[in-house]
């Protein structure tokens, strides 16, 4: 409980558990965060809003995200009123769906299913859905205030003894008969160390390339709109539930308290590849133009948007972004230690599906880390596991995996 164990980020990965660590007595716990504004403003953990859904059609997942649901309504201790229950209504006939749809069942959650789209639009009058459309809503989920609950879980970090430092990018680990001693970081600093957990999101197959964890994940770039909404507008929104049709990869968010509507398709993303890794372009690499996403997406959300709200479809986009997310090739999450030093622990491949599951996802690294993580898991999370399946969740959305084309970006003028 004494060890000194450092974690490189201060995500959802990272903060979570740093969290868990110290509730369990640990007591020299540090995160180091490259960003010196906190949250990073280039983070996926810090973003105005995040689906939480226990629609999953795997049953380790769906029971998770009832956990994690259970703290976001109960702990306000940490969470405050970050937590929106909204409801989910799942959209689409996909397997991944119906599949999704019985775990809902079997877990006893409050589910209200539509045959067909014109009951949907009588109960949500906003929503204008094709003929053939059909879901079911999830009255237990809804949609959390990332940012929000980053800062909050990072506070009860630090009331709790951990340590946070901001401002310094680690760069390399400083090793010892093969065992890692100390991170380096860039501007000089040691921080030495018994265990480093790398919770580093989509920067962690870059940032060291020499543990070859470029061969396990990709980090790939996410394109969202938001359209700014008057008041009189948001209040015929504000009662609808998240959206989320796996059809067509579309989801949308209800009107936030700034009226901000907020939109993206759950898609395979885009890859910003420098010397054979894809490498996060954001607004800090790239102050410019790293918030644009690709016109043709751009046009793609617009018109899965007005297939939901026509009317709110006329208005421009007021923000657009690149999310960035680390995929392992399955959608599992990848925690556990490196085949060939155990000093290194992984607790990251979100998949961009991971942030719903703050207030637990750290326990289970803070199981892998004291060793007594349920070998079962153990081995679906593992560093070096072997594929045995692909992540379908995204299938709907007919687009594929491609490089992104910075001569083709949506910006201001478009």
């Amino acid at each position: 409980m004494n060890s000194k164990i450092v974690i490189l980020g201060a995500g959802c990965f990272g903060t979570s558990t740093a969290y868990h660590l110290l509730q369990r007595g640990f007591q020299d716990v540090t995160i180091i965060e490259r960003s010196d504004e906190f949250p990073a403003k280039d983070a996926s953990s810090n973003d105005i809003n995040r689906i939480v859904r226990t629609s999953y059609p795997d049953p380790f997942y769906a029971k998770l995200a009832k956990e994690a649901i259970h703290s976001w309504k109960e702990d306000v201790d940490i969470w405050g009123d970050s937590y929106h229950e909204s409801g989910v209504l799942v959209l689409g006939a996909s397997d991944y769906a119906h599949n999704a749809y019985l775990n809902d069942v079997q877990q006893g959650l409050r589910i209200e299913q539509f045959e067909q789209s014109s009951t949907i639009r009588a109960s949500f009058p906003p929503i204008s859905l094709s003929n053939d459309t059909r879901g079911y809503l999830n009255h237990d989920g809804g949609w959390v205030d990332a940012g929000k609950a980053t800062l909050l879980l990072t506070k009860k970090v630090i009331s709790l003894g951990g340590k946070l430092i901001l401002g310094k990018r680690a760069t390399k680990l400083i090793r010892k008969e093969g065992t890692t001693q100390a991170v380096g970081c860039d501007d000089g600093t040691i921080v030495e160390t018994s265990l480093v957990v790398v919770a580093t999101g989509p920067w962690t197959p870059s940032i060291f390339p020499e543990l070859g964890y470029n061969d396990n994940s990709l980090a790939t770039g996410q394109g969202l709109a938001m359209v700014q909404l008057s008041e009189e507008e948001a209040m015929l929104y504000r009662d609808v539930p998240v959206i989320l049709n796996f059809s067509t990869g579309f989801y949308c968010f209800p009107p936030t308290k700034d009226n901000i509507v907020k939109m993206a398709i759950h898609a395979p993303g885009f890859t910003h590849t420098v010397g054979n890794i894809s490498i996060p372009r954001t607004v800090i690499s790239h102050p410019d133009d790293g918030l644009f996403i690709p016109k043709t997406y751009a046009q793609r959300l617009r018109d899965e948007f007005a297939a939901v709200y026509p009317e709110l479809a006329k208005k421009g986009f007021s923000n657009t972004r690149l999310c960035w997310y680390n995929d392992s090739p399955d959608s599992d999450w990848i925690i556990g230690r490196h085949p060939t030093d155990p000093s290194i622990m992984f607790a990251t491949g979100g998949s961009g599906h991971a942030f719903k599951f703050l207030p637990v996802i750290g326990s289970i690294v803070a199981d892998a880390i004291q060793g007594t993580l349920d070998p079962v898991l153990e081995q679906k999370f593992a560093f070096n596991r072997k594929i045995t399946h692909v992540d379908d969740s995204r299938d709907g959305s007919g687009l594929f995996r491609k490089e992104l084309d910075v001569n083709d970006l949506c910006g201001p003028e478009n």
